[in-house]
């Protein structure tokens, strides 16, 4: 078996019927690749009724998303671990497409990064939906950057068993762990254009604003006193980087950089005070 296809699954259950369709639907031969899903202790738990075979859910108690993928790993028999979320629908193409960026790149010190795009489910999104499509997930400016986003990610298991796996500490941020480690051991970093994953957007402030608190609880709890003074200071300033990225984006239309701007804006204010919650030894989100 060449690919395991790892998923993590927190509370978001509803949406494995859509993404285990677009997994059947994948052009590449089924006895090529398994599928996993994790799940990571949801209190509403629904096992589909229905499975193809290499298909299966297993169950991680440790909490957080980055538990279950190294839980789903250890569990896993292919060659190469691919990665993506339970809100994410991949192209029929996908597993296809980073099979061939495999084959080209034979290098088992090799991480493939496919394109994120943001999917809405109405015609007319409302200003949080907005806010999720301009943000986006920017897969190629990550890598660049060095790192890439787990909603569509693959590396074979060699690269994993010299890391030791994601770092199990944090609830956000694992990722761009993995592949500063990996790229310390030379490991390349591949952006794969044509390997396209839908993620969906989120609908409503409880959404944008739970993702937003984890990031900024992984954040602050980076271990130092040093990294978390950064991450007061950097979360003191404006988010000015962010919304002239907006700005200077043209894909969309004014209004809705506008829009974007200003739900950066009102989660500016939230991460403010996420700071103090977390200052006093409150619990880091995890969703």
């Amino acid at each position: 078996m060449k690919f395991s296809i790892i998923v993590p699954v927190f509370e978001q259950w509803h949406f494995v019927d859509k993404l285990s369709a677009c997994l059947e639907a994948q052009t590449i031969c089924r006895d090529s690749f398994e599928v996993i899903f994790v799940d990571n202790g949801s209190k509403d738990f629904i096992c589909p009724n229905t499975m193809p075979k290499n298909f299966r859910v297993i169950s991680c108690k440790k909490p957080g998303s980055y538990s279950a993928r190294n839980y789903g790993i250890r569990q896993s028999k292919g060659q190469w671990l691919v990665f993506t979320d339970a809100d994410c629908l991949p192209e029929p193409d996908w597993l296809e497409k980073i099979d061939e960026q495999s084959v080209l790149n034979q290098d088992n010190h090799c991480m493939i990064a496919g394109d994120v795009k943001i999917v809405t489910e109405s015609q007319s999104p409302n200003i949080y939906e907005i806010y999720d499509l301009v943000k986006g997930i920017p897969q190629s400016y990550y890598v660049e950057q060095g790192y890439a986003a787990t909603a569509n990610l693959s590396f074979h298991k060699n690269l994993n068993d010299l890391l030791g796996g994601f770092d199990e500490r944090s609830f956000s941020g694992g990722d761009v762990d993995f592949c500063r480690r990996a790229a310390a051991l030379r490991a390349k970093l591949i952006f794969a254009k044509s390997a396209v994953v839908g993620h969906r957007s989120r609908r409503n402030w409880t959404e944008v604003i739970t993702k937003a608190r984890r990031i900024k609880g992984s954040q602050f709890g980076g271990g130092t006193l040093a990294l978390q003074l950064f991450c007061i200071g950097r979360t003191l300033l404006p988010p000015a980087k962010v919304i002239i990225r907006f700005a200077k984006s043209k894909e969309y239309s004014l209004y809705f950089r506008a829009i974007a701007s200003f739900v950066q804006l009102q989660i500016w204010m939230v991460e403010l005070y996420e700071i103090l919650r977390l200052l006093f030894r409150a619990g880091a989100e995890r969703r």
